[in-house]
């Protein structure tokens, strides 16, 4: 691209997409344990399901 752009003398723009997967899609059910410092005193075994995929995730696209 950028060798036809400098041919052509085309306009160069870039940019990046810093939370791309914050949006994602799951396609099944996946659970986290809660973080330190949001743990529930009266619930401490709860997880979390998640509703969007995170950055890492095996299962992010």
């Amino acid at each position: 691209m950028f060798t036809l752009a400098v041919t052509f003398q085309w306009p160069i723009q870039q940019f990046d997409i810093n939370n791309a997967f914050l949006n994602g899609d799951l396609s099944e059910d996946v659970y986290m344990s809660e973080t330190e410092g949001f743990v529930s005193k009266q619930f401490p075994h709860y997880v979390c399901k998640l509703h969007k995929a995170l950055y890492g995730l095996k299962q992010a696209p």
